[in-house]
C-alpha cells in the first residue's frame, strides 16, 4: 500500500484515497469525528430516540446542532429516520446496520478514556 492511501472497503471493492480532499469515505469520517457526530452515534447506540430524547440525552447540544448533525448521518447512511403521522409528526432516529458498526469502536475509545481516567495514576 502506498504512503498516503488507505483502503477502507474489501480488497475487490473500489479504493477510497482518504487524504484526497474529494474523497467519499472522508467526508464521512469528518462526518462521525465531528464535535457531535460522536455523541449522537454513540447515544443512539443504547435505544432509538426521538429528536428531543436524543437532545436531552446529548448535554450541550442545540437543536440546530442535532437537527445539522443528524441530516448528515442520515445522508452518510449511519442513521435512520422514521417519521409518525400525527399532529406533531414524532421523528425517531436509530443506527442503521452501518451506524452500528462506526458506533462500536466510538463506543469502545470512550469506555477506554473514561476506564483511565477512574484509575488513580492517571490524574
Amino acid at each position: 500500500m502506498r504512503e498516503g492511501v488507505q483502503l477502507t472497503q474489501a480488497e475487490t471493492g473500489p479504493r477510497y484515497e482518504v487524504f484526497h480532499t474529494d474523497c467519499p469515505a472522508r467526508h464521512v469520517v469528518d462526518h462521525v469525528t465531528s464535535k457531535w457526530g460522536i455523541w449522537v452515534l454513540i447515544s443512539l447506540r443504547s435505544n432509538d430516540f426521538r429528536f428531543y430524547e436524543l437532545r436531552d440525552s446529548i448535554q450541550g447540544i442545540s437543536e440546530k446542532m442535532l437537527a445539522q448533525t443528524l441530516r448528515s448521518l442520515v445522508n452518510d447512511g449511519l442513521v435512520w429516520r422514521a417519521v409518525e403521522p400525527t399532529t406533531p409528526p414524532q421523528v425517531t432516529y436509530g443506527l442503521t446496520e452501518f451506524g452500528q458498526d462506526v458506533g462500536e469502536p466510538l463506543s469502545d475509545l470512550f469506555g477506554r478514556i473514561t476506564h483511565r481516567l477512574s484509575e488513580p495514576s492517571a490524574q
